[in-house]
């Protein structure tokens, strides 16, 4: 894998209840939502699970996703492709916490930013 190893880690509060941010997180249907202008492949179960794998393309940039981990406040997923790595989830009651590492050329901390800002701003809207 071509790229740089980079890590980032953020966490932020969010208008939202512990189970709420649960299906944001494990619910593909929610996330097509929130992940925008992220694809995610079709044919996923209604709530990712450990063994899930499926594809995400940034542009023409194809993520392959293994769901490693899929717990009511923890979700980890192995990264290959794009980014070599994993991305590692945790939420509470008003908060989520989202953790990754890897290889890439992608900028990983730009990436998870604007993701988590997406989140927070699909919560608040769906919330109200």
């Amino acid at each position: 894998m071509f790229g740089k190893f980079q890590q980032s880690s953020l966490r932020i509060e969010v208008p939202a209840t512990e189970k709420a941010l649960r299906e944001s997180l494990l619910q593909p249907a929610k996330l097509r939502q929130w992940l925008s202008p992220q694809r995610l492949s079709n044919g996923l179960p209604e709530e990712l699970q450990a063994g899930v794998s499926y594809t995400s393309w940034l542009g023409p940039i194809a993520i392959q996703h293994t769901v490693k981990v899929a717990e009511p406040n923890h979700l980890c997923i192995l990264l290959s492709q794009g980014i070599d790595g994993f991305h590692e989830w945790y939420w509470g009651e008003g908060w989520v916490q989202s953790r990754i590492e890897g290889i890439s050329l992608l900028p990983i901390n730009l990436a998870q930013t604007l993701s988590l800002m997406r989140l927070r701003q699909f919560l608040a809207a769906t919330s109200s």
